[in-house]
């Protein structure tokens, strides 16, 4: 007979026990419900101890509840995807340890949303003719490239040829997400730059900003669609949990500790 732990999905500060319906990871309809100490909570839902799977279905069902949970509580922070505790009890030993620590980060992070924000070059031929014209060392090796002869020398050239290119392209990335940037400086607490997928990405960037302020942001990603739609296309995606700018680690093989 397989036993069920409790898996984790993030922290609230509640005085009371709350049910956020049949949700739960792992497609059963397992009801997420809080199990609490002292008035701070962990959302969670029954799991099978031994039988967790890594899939996309899962780490979005994971996502999926953490925003539901932000919809009725203004401080959640949200868990890694994986974490399962075997007993309730494990769950309370743990609030009361780190008590203090959960305790700071609620009331730090009070009000706070995640925003995500992608940019995409929409035409990467004028983005290399740029790059031609900016860059005089690539334009050099080009002409060496065009009129050696020796096939393994025009190869050698090639691959260094390559390498500019790729190093301009980030170089110009970071150039574009810097000045993109500008236009959030006041309206944000934080961002963090991720990695970008692509050439034609140049920004994948997430911002701290109050909940609340979702329209101010609105009105800035019109400005820079306006500004700049005939070279950009821009993605954004509100609310999202505060993944970026939390990172708690929970060990459960230290659930006991």
């Amino acid at each position: 007979m397989q036993k069920d732990g409790k898996y984790i999905y993030c922290i609230i500060a509640s005085n009371y026990d709350c049910n956020f319906g049949p949700i739960g990871i792992g497609e059963r309809g397992d009801l997420v419900t809080t199990i609490g100490f002292e008035g701070i909570c962990m959302v969670v839902s029954d799991h099978p101890l031994d039988k967790f799977v890594l899939n996309p279905e899962n780490i979005l069902a994971h996502q999926k509840v953490i925003e539901a949970v932000m919809k009725e509580f203004n401080s959640v922070l949200p868990l890694r995807f994986g974490i399962i505790a075997a007993t309730p009890d494990e769950i309370r030993n743990l609030l009361n340890r780190r008590y203090s620590e959960f305790s700071e980060l609620l009331r730090n992070f009070e009000n706070k949303i995640e925003v995500n924000v992608k940019g995409m070059w929409n035409n990467m031929d004028i983005i290399f003719k740029e790059i031609d014209v900016e860059n005089r060392s690539f334009k050099k090796i080009k002409n060496e490239v065009e009129k050696e002869h020796d096939v393994n020398v025009k190869k050698e050239k090639l691959a260094e040829a390559g390498k500019m290119v790729a190093n301009a392209l980030q170089q110009k990335k970071e150039i574009e997400s810097e000045k993109i940037l500008m236009a959030f400086k006041k309206s944000v607490f934080e961002y963090k730059h991720n990695k970008t997928n692509g050439d034609a990405m140049f920004m994948n960037t997430a911002f701290l900003i109050n909940n609340g302020r979702e329209k101010e942001f609105d009105n800035i990603m019109t400005d820079l669609g306006n500004k700049y739609q005939d070279r950009i296309d821009f993605n954004y995606t509100i609310p999202l949990p505060i993944f970026n700018f939390i990172d708690l680690k929970i060990f459960p093989e230290k659930w006991e500790i």
